[in-house]
């Protein structure tokens, strides 16, 4: 599950300032409850050692201690402690369990050093001081209906989140005493971070869902007790047991299944409907894709009609359809031309994405084998129908009228890592995808990412650290050493997936020869900004006051450290995505032999300067390679 940037970005300045009426409770004594720091799996690894050299272990015990205040508010209705000596009771107190955890006693005093600040102040954002004060100022707000249930998915993290901004701009606008502005704003922000998790949320600030996404607590992976590993245990006992079973019946309708297709096959040769049988059972997938007739298809695309189609390539046309029970597909009718080359495509596709599920991978729905009036062999590739397009749609602007949001570009951009990492990581033999681009990622119906068309998917086998295979992809995507050897890693993929972030987060294409004379690349272009100090030009203009600037430019250079020309440079898709959620730091970016863009690395140039006649353009054409194979040769030893 990622971990989105929430709050906790702005905790960092949690100088929690906000209100209380009087209260019956001893001053002296600490009104909170503070067992949860020893029962709530947070992360304690930044505290050990020296603490004055970390500050993400002061900004963890404020979101710690920020979990106290917001249970304080939800059962006093107060947003701060009502007495100086209640704040120092209480910062002693989380001190005292901060020891018994095998922490330093320094911390407190270190990272917590002014009870001051979380005691009541009536001059603090706007006067509010309880939930009635609060209520009576805003009344009901878009942070009680976005953050009260379950902020343990990015969705809902990201649409609390939001919520807390819209929030907190609302309390600034009402405070017209503009005299320390900062201050006010860390307060209103931090008055609406108690309200949402003490408040909105009807799980509690302990919940690690609301811990997490509200207060930003970064959290350990909790080890299961004896009673969950002992249900686990039961659980996986009776799913193989219903497996033999399932796989039993499966076997016996699949057996009498193709005998009735064997008989139906021999009275319909001459049918347009027949699949053809030896290349059928060729491709036949392991799991979980349906074999179509092609009467099926043609009913459900209107016999392939013109108003039906929504798509068109090298590959072939894709086809909107709806089935019987008026589920949406997206039924690809593969070229005839070279059919022995598409075959191959077909038999990859079927054969690898069938056996594989995850939510940001493109399913892959079925096939089909027919022969159409003439006897020409057809081949059908069905998958879900993906009703928002592509990304390369939504980032270059040919869906009119509409732009991808900063929180959206983020869950795609996260998605997009989640389901390459899954591919190279999650399944065996790892698979590598080889042509990661904008038009090849799709969004659902709620604007997740999928990576689609795996035509040119290549299964890794066990011990091999590189493939030697045809070069295919997508120029301006494709890493050099790979376009120039065919040497391919996962790595390969890893290129591609940085090009396709820069895209996403600048809005600029990967490869554009409109630029000038040289063809622009968005890598090359990006590094040498993020190289004068300018990351925050990389990103588009539209989205730069939507989020985080902190977390956006964290993105870019993933970005450009994922496409660095230097193989041994760029991280693994499991890296990346640690770097992208904020688990791993961004290194800093090293320095190139060559950009990409330096006319060494002009795509076709051996091709389009060789016809000059007088010989030049071949020897040009053999000091580009020349360079460029050094280059990948260097990169290469490195991996």
């Amino acid at each position: 599950m990622e971990k989105p940037a929430p709050f906790s970005l702005l905790l960092l300045l949690l100088s929690l300032t906000p209100p209380s009426t009087s209260q019956s409770q001893s001053p002296s004594s600490c009104p909170i409850d503070l067992n949860y720091v020893s029962t709530i799996p947070w992360q304690r690894s930044s505290c050990i050692g020296d603490p004055s050299k970390s500050d993400h272990c002061c900004q963890t015990l404020l979101s710690l201690f920020g979990i106290g205040l917001a249970q304080h508010l939800r059962d006093t209705s107060l947003f701060q402690l009502s007495h100086p000596s209640a704040a120092t009771s209480c910062l002693a107190s989380l001190q005292q369990r901060l020891v018994s955890l095998g922490l330093s006693s320094s911390l407190i005093p270190l990272c917590l050093n002014n009870s001051a600040e979380f005691v009541i102040d009536s001059s603090n954002c706007v006067g509010i001081r309880t939930k009635d004060d609060w209520r009576r100022r805003l009344g009901n707000t878009s942070v009680d209906d976005a953050c009260s249930g379950d902020l343990s998915d990015l969705t809902s993290c990201n649409s609390c989140v939001q919520s807390g901004f819209n929030v907190t701009s609302q309390l600034l606008s009402m405070d017209r005493n503009s005299a320390n502005a900062t201050n006010r704003t860390n307060e209103c922000f931090n008055f609406t971070v108690l309200y949402a998790a003490g408040v909105a949320n009807a799980r509690g600030p302990e919940d690690l869902g609301t811990a997490s996404c509200v207060l930003g607590l970064p959290l350990t992976k909790r080890s299961k007790s004896n009673q969950q590993r002992q249900l686990s245990l039961l659980s996986a006992l009776c799913g193989v047991i219903s497996g033999v079973v399932f796989m039993t019946l499966l076997g016996g309708f699949y057996l009498w299944w193709e005998r009735k297709r064997q008989r139906k096959q021999k009275s319909s040769v001459e049918d347009g409907s027949w699949e053809g049988g030896d290349t059928r059972a060729r491709v036949r997938p392991n799991t979980g894709a349906t074999w179509f007739d092609i009467r099926e298809l043609k009913k459900a695309t209107g016999g392939f009609s013109q108003r039906t189609m929504i798509g068109q390539g090298g590959f072939g046309i894709v086809y909107k359809g709806t089935l019987p029970d008026g589920t949406f597909v997206a039924v690809k009718k593969m070229v005839t031309q070279g059919l022995d080359l598409q075959g191959d495509d077909f038999s990859n596709e079927v054969n690898i994405i069938s056996s594989i599920r995850h939510r940001n991978l493109l399913p892959l729905r079925g096939c089909c084998i027919a022969r159409d009036d003439e006897g020409e062999e057809q081949r059908f590739l069905i998958y879900d129908y993906m009703s928002n397009g592509s990304v390369d749609e939504w980032v270059f602007g040919t869906k009119e009228g509409k732009r991808l949001s900063w929180a959206q570009r983020r869950g795609i951009v996260v998605g997009v890592a989640k389901g390459l990492a899954y591919l190279h990581n999650g399944v065996r033999p790892a698979i590598y995808h080889r042509d990661v681009k904008a038009t090849n990622i799709l969004l659902d119906t709620h604007m997740n990412a999928r990576v689609a068309d795996f035509g040119l998917a290549k299964q890794n086998r066990e011990g091999q650290s590189h493939l030697t295979t045809r070069v295919a992809g997508t120029h301006g995507y494709l890493a050099p050493e790979y376009a120039l050897y065919g040497q391919l890693t996962e790595k390969s993929d890893v290129y591609s997936f940085g090009v396709v972030l820069l895209e996403i987060m600048s809005g600029r294409r990967a490869l554009d020869a409109s630029e000038g004379s040289e063809a622009f690349l968005v890598c090359d272009w990006a590094w040498g900004l993020a190289k004068a100090g300018k990351v925050r030009e990389v990103i588009e203009k539209g989205i730069r006051e939507e989020g985080p600037m902190e977390v956006m430019e964290r993105f870019v250079m993933v970005g450009i450290l994922c496409s660095h020309v230097m193989v041994a440079f760029r991280p693994s898709m499991g890296e990346a995505l640690g770097m992208l959620e904020g688990d791993f730091e961004v290194p800093e970016i090293p320095d190139r032999p060559l950009p990409l863009g330096h006319e060494s690395f002009q795509w076709g140039s051996p091709c389009t300067v060789a016809s000059n006649g007088d010989g030049s353009g071949h020897r040009r054409s053999m000091t580009t390679r020349a360079i460029a194979g050094a280059i990948a040769r260097a990169t290469l030893s490195h991996y």
